[in-house]
């Protein structure tokens, strides 16, 4: 593996505080995430994520930049504010300006899809998030290296 490609795709803005997230902000800000899948179009997404936040559906993906590119793939991700869906969180750790969560979104009802997830969380003094992380696992999934093959 190149350590210069490590170190640029992990390199992240630092953060603008030296305010340290708490467990609480982080419950905020899930909240307001579920709270804003939940509801028609994307303006929530305002009070969610910086102008120029980045966000990555799996740990490999390219992130998307900005809110623009976030709405977009949220519309194209979602079946729309009426799809049924659960989602249980616990905390993992908070450190800096980064919370970690332990996700499981269940899809349908009854549930057709389930995902666990971590979600690695960057926020802002005002509670918004720079940069979102996800870590999807789910059913079939190879969970080895051995069974990607």
């Amino acid at each position: 593996m190149n350590p210069s490609w490590r170190s640029t795709r992990w390199r992240r803005t630092p953060a603008t505080t030296d305010r340290a997230v708490t467990r609480a902000d982080l419950a905020r800000w899930i909240q307001s995430y579920e709270r804003a899948w939940r509801t028609a179009g994307t303006a929530s997404l305002e009070q969610l994520f910086t102008a120029q936040a980045t966000y990555r559906d799996a740990p490999f993906a390219d992130p998307l930049v900005g809110r623009e590119a976030i709405a977009a793939f949220w519309e194209a991700e979602r079946d729309g504010p009426d799809e049924p869906f659960t989602l249980h969180w616990a905390p993992v750790a908070v450190e800096g300006d980064v919370g970690v969560a332990r996700v499981e979104v269940a899809y349908g009802d009854p549930a057709v899809g389930v995902y666990r997830d971590l979600w690695i969380v960057t926020l802002e003094a005002d509670g918004r998030c720079a940069a979102f992380e996800e870590w999807p696992f789910f059913p079939a999934q190879p969970l080895t290296a051995t069974d990607a093959r």
